[in-house]
Order: structure tokens, then C-alpha cells, then sequence
């Protein structure tokens, strides 16, 4: 009937978690009726969702017929490697819009896949080892977060390696890669019809081992040239089959050159997209469920800055059970602080820090550079007190 309401989109996201808080939040402001999925109770993200569901977003019979009882009209993966595929195949099956089909995300969700297809393209990439030998990096090649990741510092300590990335990993499998010295990167971008538009390089800032990889700083502008991991992004992206859709692209810059660690088809998990909007301007979020709803995506081909600096830099609380947080709001008031994040509730259990969901929180900073904006970070995240027993 002409003047009626149109009624909301509905969104089915696969993850509530705090990689998933910047587009639920996109979400809501958009106006979706959005569903999200999460086998956390608990999971923060829930707080952005019209409806929630208790399931883990690998479970696919569930999350299939979730999303044919819900009648949605997009589904999406942001910040989660693995369900990737799953929302592909999902989507096909259901006839709904999604960026890459089943055998690209097939190919995009497993790291051996991955290496296999860049080697076919000549893609710069860590080389794979046929004999073991340190220092190199053992990984788990169906995990994200660290999981079964670990840098093998002398020969002796491969057997527990191998072992950790084994029991890690889905197909009881591993993979042993040469350790490239040299600053790490990451590379925002979205293709659209073929056409791959950079975003935001950043300098990816990690912790020592045996934290290896888990990333405490995420900071723009970064201080290495960009051409060189932008045009190996590009490369890979192309060489895996994306045209449409989001990437994030872990790149080591080593002394041959920019090398692909690997590459994700989805937004980044460390609110990557709210520091690509805070840089430049581009919601990238909202290009997520552009593509997730089946509406072309509009990018400008010369991002503007919007600040001199920013970073987003994560929070590392002590072990024990988490009793209480404070200074949150101090944090929020902080000079050039836009975003305050705090992952945890009281009764959670912090361990050693491992993996990056073993991190309590982050903080979004800008400032007058690069520097300016981690320093402003760093004094917002002195004032939040982890209390723990």
C-alpha cells in the first residue's frame, strides 16, 4: 500500500564477539533487524541485536535453518575467518546476496589452500618447508586468533609446536613457514567488480613470545612505504578469486620485499573498520553490509585523512577471575580518545596471554601523528584497573 512503513531489513550476523561490535553497531544505526549469532551467552555484541541466538557459528545445519525460519535477507561473517564459509554456503543455498561463492571461501578460509593458490600466482609469501628449520613459524592451517601459532626459536622446540598446531587444528594438520624478519602490516580493502580499492595500511604492533602474533597496537599512518604491501595485497586478492567484497591482509615487509602472511575475505577482527572511518572517513562497515545486502558498494578512489595519527591499542588485564573494572569513563574522557572497549564481565577468567581473545578491551585514539595518537592510548588505558581475585 502506497505510504506503508517498508518493513527492516534483516540481517543475520554470524558472531557477537568484540570482532563483531563495530558492524552490529553499524548495524543498528542503519536501521536492520539484525539476528546475531554467538555461542557466548554472554557476548557483548548482543546488545546491538534486535534477536539473539545461542549457537556457534560453525554449527551450519543450525545457522541454516536459523536464518530460513528468521526469512533474512543477508547474511555476513565480519571479523571471523571460518564462518566465512559458512555464510557462503549458507547464502547460495538460500539464494541471498554475498560477496565470494563457496570455492572462494573455501580457498580464503584455509591458510594451506591459500599458499598453495598465491605459490600457482607468484605471489610473495613466506616460503613453506618441506624440513623443518629455525627459526621458522608452526601454525595450525584452519585457525585464526593464534590459535596453534607459535614461533620455533631453535630446532629442539618443534616436536611441541607440531603438536600444539595439531590439536589446534580442524584436519589435524599443520604447517611449518619460514620466519620473515621485518615490520608487519595490514592492508584494508574492498574489491568491487574486479576492481581492488586500498583503504588503510597500518603497522600491526605484536607481543613477544610466546604471545607471537597477537597484536597489542594497531597504528596509522605506518611508518614502512605502502606501495609494496599494497601491490602484494592486490595480488593476492586477485589470485584467490575475490572480486567483490571486503580484505584484510597481513603482510611482512622483510628485506626482499612485502610478503603475504595471509589474507582474510572480511573485515578485520581488531576494529579495523572503525580505525579505516576514523583515518579517512570510510565506513567500512557499512560497505560490509552493503555487500551483505546485496547493494553496490560506493567507494572514493582517494581516501582524505581525517587526523594526523591513529591507533587502536588493546588491553592486557592481569590472570584471575575479573571482579570488577574501573576508570572506564576517565578513559572515555581522556584527550583524543573516541572508543572505549571493554571485552570482559565480571566472573570471567583471564589466563596468560596467548591469543588475541585472551585481550580484555581496546582503546580507539587519535592524535596530531602517529606517535601523538598511541602516547594519547597508552595514558587513557593506565587509568582502567582490571580488578581481579
Amino acid at each position: 500500500m502506497d505510504g506503508a512503513p517498508r518493513a527492516r531489513q534483516r540481517l543475520l550476523v554470524l558472531g557477537a564477539g568484540p570482532a563483531q561490535i563495530g558492524l552490529l553497531r553499524a548495524a543498528r544505526e542503519r536501521g536492520l533487524f539484525v539476528i546475531a549469532v554467538d555461542r557466548d551467552p554472554a557476548a557483548a555484541g548482543f546488545a546491538y541485536a534486535d534477536r539473539r541466538a545461542v549457537l556457534s557459528t560453525e554449527d551450519e545445519p543450525g545457522i541454516d535453518r536459523l536464518a530460513r525460519a528468521e526469512e533474512v535477507e543477508g547474511i555476513v561473517s565480519p571479523g571471523a575467518d571460518w564462518p566465512v564459509g559458512v555464510a557462503a554456503r549458507v547464502a547460495e543455498r538460500l539464494g541471498l546476496p554475498h560477496p565470494i561463492d563457496p570455492a572462494t571461501a573455501a580457498v580464503a578460509t584455509s591458510k594451506q589452500r591459500q599458499r598453495e593458490r598465491l605459490a600457482e600466482a607468484g605471489v610473495p609469501q613466506p616460503r613453506v618447508l618441506a624440513e623443518p628449520a629455525a627459526p621458522a613459524v608452526v601454525k595450525a592451517p584452519d585457525r585464526q586468533g593464534q590459535r596453534g601459532l607459535t614461533f620455533v626459536r631453535t630446532d629442539d622446540e618443534f616436536p611441541a609446536a607440531i603438536e600444539d598446531a595439531v590439536a589446534a587444528s580442524r584436519n589435524g594438520s599443520h604447517i611449518v613457514e619460514e620466519y620473515v624478519d621485518g615490520p608487519e602490516l595490514t592492508v584494508q580493502a574492498v574489491s568491487i567488480d574486479g576492481t581492488f580499492h586500498p583503504l588503510l595500511v597500518a603497522d600491526r604492533l605484536t607481543a613477544d613470545p610466546p604471545a607471537f602474533g597477537v597484536a597489542l597496537v594497531h597504528a596509522w599512518p605506518c611508518v614502512s612505504k605502502t606501495q609494496g604491501p599494497v601491490a602484494a595485497a592486490r595480488a593476492a586478492a586477485e589470485a584467490l578469486g575475490i572480486r567483490n567484497g571486503p580484505t584484510y591482509t597481513q603482510i611482512k615487509v622483510g628485506a626482499d620485499g612485502s610478503r603475504v602472511v595471509e589474507l582474510a575475505a572480511r573485515l578485520g577482527g581488531g576494529h579495523d573498520a572503525e580505525l579505516c572511518e576514523t583515518a579517512t572517513g570510510i565506513r567500512l562497515n557499512d560497505l560490509a553490509l552493503d555487500f551483505a545486502l546485496g547493494t553496490r558498494p560506493r567507494v572514493s578512489e582517494a581516501p582524505g585523512a581525517r587526523a594526523g595519527g591513529a591507533c587502536v591499542l588493546f588491553l592486557v588485564a592481569p590472570e584471575g577471575v575479573l571482579q570488577a573494572v574501573e576508570g572506564r569513563e576517565e578513559a572515555e574522557a581522556a584527550e583524543g580518545v573516541l572508543d572505549v572497549r571493554v571485552y570482559r564481565e565480571p566472573g570471567h577468567v583471564f589466563g596468560p596471554l596467548r591469543h588475541g581473545s585472551d585481550r580484555a578491551g581496546a582503546v580507539l585514539a587519535v592524535g596530531d601523528d602517529r606517535d601523538d595518537a598511541i602516547g594519547r592510548a597508552r595514558r587513557a588505558a593506565a587509568s582502567i584497573r582490571f580488578h581481579v581475585a
